[in-house]
């Protein structure tokens, strides 16, 4: 029996279950994942300038500190090619764990790394050097999870099963937020000292938390599935030529397969560029700015924490309002409202009153979770089984590496040069997410495809 037809013989009872674990599995892997690699972007935006890139001018030295940042993006999607290699070839469990080892060992040795004074500029190249690991390890890390997470999902409620993937990022930001934030209460001089270096050291014990949970989970029945029907395919082609050819050396590199159809890597890729601009906008420029205006380092961390926080629902009601409206129409609305929201959304971050900057990280938050909840499954569906880790994560990585990865540095430069101005920022940002509206619109609806199609 087939492991699809095992699947389907389980009562619902027990479908659901085993549904409920993996996507649970793959919400706390990711949620240690991100919370190991935005714990970054929180420290680039308040620790790395002072410690790393001292001596500079102040937005010299964070346009700096965002260059490093942005090495974890451009590692990415080389992440995604070699995890989601292995993945289509071996399983997306094993890929997972390595996955998550790879970005434990990395964030725990970043808190040791160390700073100008001691090491002058050797310090920064450490810092880039494991900011490299932990971005290859989240190019495999999400691809595996949202997969595990939509294979095992029942047709009509993926968008909702993925959605948790995407809820780990906003749950990670609260998480490694809140650990900043505490540290950041300390004196000045003992913070920038010691007291950032402690959160980094805790992902030792996430990480044996994480892989307690993940060993625990089951491989997905629908890659399972592919690799027994291809198979049995290739024993017929064997048997009618009387070859003894291995079936894993005819198998097409999973890669190949992707790029056999270009355009619809590259579609994915534009159309979801401008939600990573937005998420990593929120969680470094703006955390900055505000503090650049005079408000309270500790408090901008704290306010940014319970936005982020607020935001998880919302992550989690986006993909599954996908499944019923389809994602197109879904993250569409997200990215116009976004636009009308920028300028005032920078007009409550300058005025100095927490409170204030509170509600404008989570009016941009929840909108930005709109587009983000559909995000994973609107990728991952655009992909064949045998090929799919490979795809998704190369469409969803070369999306963060064009939406995210340099956009903090950019935006600083961007307000550095317009001598502070709010403005030419909103512009950039409102042009990202026209282009993307448009390749979101050029881009097939995926809500209803066939995910047991075997090929590309």
């Amino acid at each position: 029996m087939s492991q699809i037809s095992q699947l389907q013989a389980m009562d619902a009872g027990t479908r659901r279950r085993e549904a409920r674990t993996v996507i649970a599995s793959s919400y706390l892997g990711s949620t240690i994942e991100y919370y190991d690699f935005l714990l970054y972007a929180t420290a680039a935006a308040v620790v790395f300038p002072k410690v790393f890139f001292s001596g500079m001018d102040e937005w010299v030295g964070v346009v700096a500190a965002y260059g490093t940042f942005a090495a974890g993006y451009v590692a990415r999607p080389l992440g995604g090619i070699i995890f989601g290699h292995f993945g289509d070839r071996l399983g997306r469990k094993n890929m997972l764990i390595v996955s998550m080892l790879v970005m434990g060992i990395a964030s725990t040795l970043i808190g040791v790394v160390p700073g100008a004074a001691v090491a002058g500029a050797w310090g920064a190249v450490l810092l880039v050097i494991l900011r490299v690991c932990q971005g290859i390890a989240v190019g495999g890390e999400w691809g595996g999870a949202a997969l595990m997470a939509l294979e095992h999902s029942e047709s009509g409620k993926r968008g909702f099963a993925a959605s948790f993937v995407n809820a780990g990022a906003p749950t990670g930001a609260v998480l490694g937020t809140l650990v900043m934030g505490a540290f950041a209460a300390l004196p000045n001089e003992q913070f920038l000292a010691w007291g950032w270096r402690v959160p980094f050291l805790l992902s030792f014990v996430l990480l044996g938390v994480g892989m307690f949970v993940r060993l625990k989970v089951a491989e997905s029945p629908i890659f399972k599935a592919a690799l027994e029907q291809e198979k049995a395919e290739q024993q017929q082609t064997e048997r009618r030529q009387a070859g003894q050819t291995n079936v894993a050396a005819r198998r097409e590199i999973p890669l190949l397969q992707v790029m056999r159809r270009p355009k619809t890597l590259i579609f994915t890729m534009l159309a979801g560029a401008a939600g990573f601009a937005l998420q990593v906008v929120l969680a470094t420029f703006s955390v900055t700015y505000a503090v650049s205006k005079g408000a309270d380092r500790q408090g901008v961390l704290y306010a940014f924490a319970a936005a982020s926080f607020v935001s998880i629902a919302f992550v989690v009601m986006g993909g599954r309002l996908s499944d019923k409206l389809g994602r197109r129409p879904v993250m569409i609305g997200g990215l116009v409202l976004f636009i009308i929201y920028l300028t005032p959304m920078f007009q409550l971050l300058s005025s100095n009153n927490i409170g204030l900057i509170f509600v404008a990280f989570a009016v941009g938050l929840m909108i930005h979770s709109t587009l983000f909840g559909p995000l994973a499954a609107f990728v991952s569906e655009q992909f064949g089984t045998t090929s799919r880790y490979t795809g998704a994560s190369l469409g969803y990585q070369l999306a963060t590496l064009l939406g995210a990865g340099f956009t903090p540095g950019i935006v600083a430069q961007i307000f550095k040069d317009s001598g502070q101005d709010t403005s030419a920022v909103v512009l950039y940002l409102a042009v990202m997410s026209v282009v993307s509206i448009v390749f979101i619109l050029l881009t097939r609806e995926p809500k209803n495809n066939d995910l047991q199609t075997v090929g590309s």
